[in-house]
């Protein structure tokens, strides 16, 4: 069945992706008779929020927001007879400051079409903030600073139900990005708990709120995951329970849109809607 869009879609103002610009993801797109391309940038993070990534890269630059709405709005309009452009941002859930990402979503939300609610940044038992999918060397360091491996998954679940249950006014995104990021290394750092309660709270919270799953095919390709974010288990709950999923490649180069999306379970792509509007 042929997937009719990609909704998660980096750029090249994300620093720690490539050059390709944006107007090569969308002929990428085109090429592959995607009917939607979603461009969704790591938001600009926190103003007082220090990156703990050794090249401060997580996140496009606060001063480049109004070029990235620029750009994205003029290939709106110069490709929309082919395909329909949204612009949109992946928006990190970050614990203690949740008011400075409420008020940017309060500044952009009127121009943005889409947005994702992801967790990449952990507050660790020290204070200190960690990221847990920069590298296996950095992963096995944050488990040594939260104690165990279960611990680390632990803390993600919890951090992650508070961006579900969390309040950022009316421009909150509703889909929520890569649901067990933390399986990113999980060849080499497997769990001794399977955190199946943690998992169906955080999926009956989401059915509660009506909110999406972003079916991210990215985790496929990580050499120590090699699975789906969601994971396939997770996957088959949330379809029990009718959570809508929409197909995202996670993107970060133009040749990657639409990877993976063949290997999506059969019966999930017949569930997907065949048309989407904005959020």
């Amino acid at each position: 069945m042929q997937v009719t869009g990609d909704f998660h879609v980096h750029t090249n103002f994300c620093p720690h992706g490539s050059s390709d610009l944006m107007e090569e993801y969308v002929l990428e797109a085109i090429e592959k008779d995607l009917a939607y391309i979603s461009f969704t940038e790591h938001a600009p993070l926190p103003v007082t929020f220090v990156d703990p990534t050794p090249e401060k890269d997580s996140a496009m630059r606060l001063e480049d927001v109004r070029s990235y709405i620029k750009e994205g709005n003029r290939l709106k309009e110069k490709y929309q007879d082919k395909i329909t452009i949204f612009i949109g941002f992946e928006v990190d859930f970050i614990e203690g400051y949740q008011g400075e990402t409420e008020q940017f979503l309060n500044q952009y939300g009127l121009e943005l079409d889409d947005a994702i609610l992801s967790v990449h940044m952990l507050k660790a038992p020290n204070g200190s903030y960690v990221c847990l999918d920069y590298s296996a060397e950095e992963f096995k360091r944050i488990i040594g600073l939260f104690g165990s491996i279960d611990a680390v998954y632990k803390a993600y679940y919890q951090t992650v139900k508070r961006a579900v249950t969390q309040d950022l006014g009316k421009y909150k995104p509703t889909r929520i990005g890569h649901l067990t990021l933390i399986e990113k290394f999980v060849t080499l750092f497997p769990s001794t708990h399977p955190f199946d309660h943690e998992l169906d709270e955080l999926l009956k919270l989401i059915k509660e709120k009506e909110y999406q799953l972003d079916l991210n095919t990215a985790g496929l390709y990580k050499e120590h995951c090699k699975r789906i974010y969601p994971n396939q288990s997770v996957i088959a709950k949330a379809n029990q329970l009718s959570i809508p999923f929409v197909t995202g490649s996670d993107s970060h180069v133009a040749r990657t849109i639409s990877r993976g999306f063949e290997l999506l379970p059969e019966d999930i792509l017949s569930s997907l809607p065949k048309r989407l509007g904005k959020r």
